[in-house]
């Protein structure tokens, strides 16, 4: 009797293995699902800020232990960072979103971690400077080599990218009014009392975003009055031909482009392609199937 327990139970242990193996293993299954929170490119600005206050106005605190919303904080101007910390006061923050607003020019869109404003704020800017540094060399050497060289436009196209790094980097060395936009977290109540505070254009709430990580924040510009769209940059347009008239611009406003870090060098194509568009970045977040929000 004992003999054919000890079997049984070996047989059992066997079984219980093997079925083990063949089981599948379970993945993280928010990878790939992108939440994205603002207004999309070709959407009325109008109506998505309407659809915001809407929003606000219905938002209830969630049950649990979670501490408030995460809300997409929309400024009226480019702010510094210390304007953009007595703009928020109190307000928790994540994040916020910058670019250097030059003429005429598509410059990077920054999506910079702050939880310490205006500390974390001048710090990041510090770090893209010395980014935007190496891109302006990058840039200056694509220039000079001898592709660019044989080639006019192809030197024109490096040339701009150089001159807008380098006045990007100035601009952020400097703590510049850049800021338009910042990631929060707080109550319904706090952010009601937020989007009414001066400077502040809309709240934007996104109850369904639990992972910043996996989250991307495309505020609308201060100078989008009517449509998000990209404009027309003066620097990547064909060189007019002596005698013609020059080409009318479609647009003034930037389309929201969000990094959550630093890339590598803008225009850093391989063999040396040249940029087809002002140096910047991709969705942080990658590809994926993307979540429903605006």
């Amino acid at each position: 009797m004992l003999t054919w327990v000890a079997l049984l139970c070996a047989v059992a242990v066997l079984f219980a293995a093997a079925r083990a193996g063949q089981r599948e293993p379970v993945g993280d299954r928010t990878v790939g699902e992108v939440t994205r929170v603002g207004v999309a490119a070709g959407d009325p600005v109008p109506a998505y800020l309407r659809v915001a206050a809407d929003e606000l106005a219905r938002l209830t605190d969630p049950t649990g232990p979670a501490p408030g919303t995460y809300a997409l904080v929309s400024f009226s101007a480019y702010l510094t960072p210390q304007r953009v910390a007595a703009t928020l006061g109190a307000t928790p923050v994540s994040a916020v979103v910058a670019r250097v607003p030059l003429p005429g020019r598509q410059t990077e869109i920054v999506r910079m971690a702050a939880l310490r404003v205006p500390q974390d704020v001048v710090a990041g800017m510090a770090e893209v400077a010395a980014r935007k540094d190496g891109e302006a060399a990058d840039y200056r050497a694509r220039a000079a080599a001898p592709a660019a060289s044989a080639d006019a436009e192809l030197r024109r196209l490096y040339d701009t990218g150089a001159r807008v790094a380098a006045e990007e980097a100035a601009a952020y060395r400097s703590a510049c009014a850049c800021v338009y936009a910042a990631v929060t977290r707080a109550t319904s109540v706090a952010l009601r009392g937020l989007a009414a505070r001066p400077g502040v254009r809309a709240v934007d709430p996104a109850p369904e975003v639990s992972r910043l990580d996996r989250t991307v924040f495309t505020p609308p510009l201060p100078e989008q009055r009517d449509v998000a769209r990209p404009p027309a940059d003066a620097g990547l347009a064909p060189a007019t031909p002596a005698g013609s008239a020059p080409a009318v611009a479609d647009s003034s406003e930037a389309a929201p482009t969000v990094s959550d870090s630093s890339p590598g060098s803008a225009g850093s194509t391989p063999g040396g392609t040249p940029p087809s568009t002002a140096p910047t970045s991709p969705d942080a977040a990658g590809g994926g199937s993307p979540g429903a929000h605006r």
